[in-house]
């Protein structure tokens, strides 16, 4: 299959894991508390998890 054509990813830096306010910097995700602090956690639709170790946290999705 060599006329199959692969799809670039999109590279993200380090400036995009932060909010920065003056001279406060902030991560924007939580943090993985089996892997520490630089490890975060990925956001989907209905939970959290690392890439990392497989940690996930599930979002309640509480409906009325």
């Amino acid at each position: 299959m060599p006329n199959e054509k692969k799809k670039k990813q999109k590279q993200s830096s380090v400036s995009e894991l932060y909010k920065i306010d003056g001279d406060k910097i902030a991560p924007k995700n939580k943090s993985c508390p089996k892997c520490g602090a630089g490890v975060f956690l990925a956001q989907h639709e209905n939970r959290e998890s690392c890439g990392k170790c497989g940690y996930t946290v599930f979002k309640s999705s509480v409906k009325k």
